[in-house]
């Protein structure tokens, strides 16, 4: 990293100031990187004319480009520091001026004509074409936040992913709190019951190693708030008048998720007599919603979800939608069973049972035949045993 001095234009001299006055940029400009995953520390020093000089307060004017928002950013500030969040995937490009009034400028606020620029490249390390891709982060019903990610096609086999996150009121940067795994990889994190602030930036990097060396890392930069999906709506009731109107209530989801804060989105299908239907979408941010019921429909179905609404915050994801109700109602009829629908493995099971119960009644009955087979000697000896005898005693 080389600090240069750039020229914006043509100089001018302020015809207020001295004739001997000729300001010059700060000097020593450094970008400093504390392994906050993007959150950096900008330092310079002021130029050595003005090092002595302290009847005069000096300003510095901070510019640096935004590669989220893709624009310049500049702050004025009497400090030789600043930090700034950047994007570390991307050039990091600063540039400072030196600000000078008060007597030595009659009263005057000057700016140096020219500027010290620091242009920092991104790291070269890691195997290419190894970053995750399709990151996307839900705070469920602000309880819960999960981020996810897809690995790249090119990735070596055996690698493992390490997921970091950073945000102000942490020290140092921490590591995913529970992985969520998938395949034996790691495709996501969980982190419950690790609260993270909302309106604060959350820095999240991905690296990792693999077999041919380290893995190309991503860097993320996120408010949770920004990432809200809220919880299905479960209570809806739908009810008519007699005047022809269909009036749709629902409750709020139980959680975190501040009520004022909800839009909803009502979707009407309306079935006509030739089967076709008819699809409305309407948003509102009450949590009732009456619509006349027209006679040439014969069925009204209704649904409804919700999300965050940009009066709160900058972007949300929808709810599900909740389940549907008609007017009027679907009657479920439970249909009989017929002997072409039974499935194959009912006719197994009862073929099975048939085969026990033949093979108990095989045995049963050769058990009795084995029964009267061994009776059959028992008797005869006896009758033999008392015909010996009642011979021996009339021969007596």
């Amino acid at each position: 990293m080389v600090a240069s001095s750039g020229a914006t234009g043509e100089k001018k001299r302020n015809p207020f100031a001295p004739k001997t006055t000729c300001l010059e940029p700060p000097e020593d400009l450094m970008i400093l990187d504390p392994g906050h995953l993007g959150h950096l520390e900008i330092t310079w020093s002021p130029p050595a004319s003005l090092i002595n000089m302290t009847e005069c307060p000096k300003l510095y004017q901070l510019e640096y480009f935004d590669t989220y928002k893709n624009s310049w950013t500049a702050i004025r500030t009497p400090s030789r520091s600043y930090s700034a969040q950047f994007d570390l995937m991307k050039d990091i490009r600063v540039r400072v001026y030196t600000l000078l009034s008060g007597p030595c400028t009659n009263g005057t606020m000057i700016k140096s004509t020219s500027y010290t620029e620091l242009v920092q490249k991104p790291p070269t390390t890691g195997v290419v074409g190894t970053t995750v891709k399709d990151f996307v982060c839900v705070f469920h019903n602000m309880e819960n936040m999960e981020c996810n990610w897809e690995s790249n096609q090119k990735m070596p086999a055996n690698s493992q992913q390490s997921l970091y996150f950073w945000h102000k009121e942490l020290e140092q940067a921490e590591e995913c709190p529970k992985y969520m795994i998938s395949h034996s990889v790691r495709t996501g994190c969980n982190f419950t019951g690790k609260p993270l602030p909302d309106f604060t930036d959350i820095n999240i990097c991905i690296n990792g190693s693999s077999p041919h060396g380290p893995l190309k890392p991503t860097f993320i930069s996120l408010q949770i708030q920004n990432h809200v999906k809220p919880e299905t709506t479960e209570k809806l009731h739908l009810q008519t008048h007699p005047d022809g109107q269909l009036e749709l209530q629902w409750e709020r989801p139980v959680g975190k998720v501040p009520g004022h804060c909800l839009e909803w989105e009502v979707e009407r299908s309306q079935e006509g007599p030739d089967g076709k239907i008819a699809l409305q979408k309407i948003l509102t941010e009450q949590t009732s919603l009456t619509l006349p019921l027209l006679n040439n429909y014969e069925r009204n179905c209704l649904r409804v979800r919700s999300k965050l609404h940009k009066y709160c915050v900058d972007k949300s994801f929808w709810s599900e939608w909740s389940r549907t109700t008609c007017h009027p109602e679907m009657k479920e009829v439970t249909p009989e069973p017929e002997w072409d629908m039974i499935p194959v493995y009912v006719y197994i099971a009862i073929a099975i049972i048939a085969i026990l119960m033949l093979t108990l009644c095989m045995v049963a009955v050769l058990k009795v035949m084995r029964s009267r087979q061994e009776k059959k000697p028992d008797s005869l000896l006896t009758s033999l045993f008392a015909r010996n005898s009642v011979l021996t005693v009339v021969e007596a």
